[in-house]
């Protein structure tokens, strides 16, 4: 059966995604940046409703103030421009109370779909930025501070940062990590993880012969523990990373900015 994606260059551009982390100085025209807002724009969107906002940072020392955010990442300064994708209710509810109703905007839903909203918006800017040879990065640490970015940002009540993204032309080349196995994700008819292990195997394999997990091994915290580094891929890799919390304050960061999440 002929693969409906060959010599397609969506799915071309699509396949050949790697996160970059390394940028010239060059800059990135504003009508660049807009260019490529305006296409996220073009995505889905739950009801029409358009719950999402984007602030795009390009001054240098802001930059640096999100990088310390953020987990002191070298990109973000690098990068001319970072984009903070936002779930926004802000907007609805100022032009719910223009026609004389009241936004009920307590409920985790409402969240869950501006969030949803943000996220699909994002992700087709990163494709329409990387068409025109740009390179992207997403930065889940703007989370890490979420109260001090919203302060940062003027982000008002009912705005919260969903994730950051880096943009600017590529330093070097950057080639894609391989994905799960096509198996492990798509299910038929019904969920079926019969043949999960013998798939996560192969997929360890194929992530350690990248050299990705070189000295980037997750650390375990307690003293004594025995510490199995002989088989260490994704699935070590991964675990490690899930059994510890994280970012344990964002329901108190949301509940501050509007966000009751009843």
């Amino acid at each position: 059966m002929n693969d409906p994606g060959n010599n397609n260059e969506v799915f071309e551009q699509i396949y050949r995604h790697a996160s970059v982390r390394r940028y010239r100085p060059d800059l990135v025209p504003r009508a660049t940046v807009e260019a490529i807002v305006a296409a996220g724009q073009r995505s889905s969107t739950s009801s029409n409703l358009q719950m999402f906002s984007v602030v795009a940072v390009t001054d240098p020392e802001r930059r640096l103030q999100l990088a310390e955010l953020c987990g002191n990442q070298a990109h973000i300064i690098q990068a001319p421009v970072f984009l903070a994708w936002c779930a926004d209710l802000s907007r609805l509810e100022r032009a719910s109370e223009s026609r004389g109703f009241i936004q009920v905007s307590e409920y985790t839903e409402n969240f869950l779909l501006a969030a949803v909203d943000a996220a699909i918006a994002m992700q087709t800017a990163a494709l329409a930025a990387e068409s025109l040879g740009l390179g992207m990065c997403y930065i889940g640490a703007i989370r890490n501070h979420p109260m001090e970015v919203i302060e940062l940002l003027e982000l008002p009540r009912l705005v919260f940062p969903i994730s950051g993204m880096t943009l600017g032309w590529p330093e070097g080349e950057f080639h894609p990590r391989p994905r799960l196995p096509l198996d492990a994700v798509l299910h038929w008819e019904r969920y079926d993880a019969g043949d999960e292990e013998a798939l996560l195997r192969d997929y360890d394999r194929a992530m350690v012969e990248t050299g990705i997990y070189t000295r980037r091994q997750v650390a375990v915290p307690g003293a004594g523990q025995a510490v199995r580094t002989e088989d260490y891929g994704w699935t070590e890799h991964s675990a490690r990373r899930v059994s510890r919390p994280k970012r344990v304050h964002l329901r108190a960061a949301l509940a501050k900015q509007g966000f009751a999440l009843k």
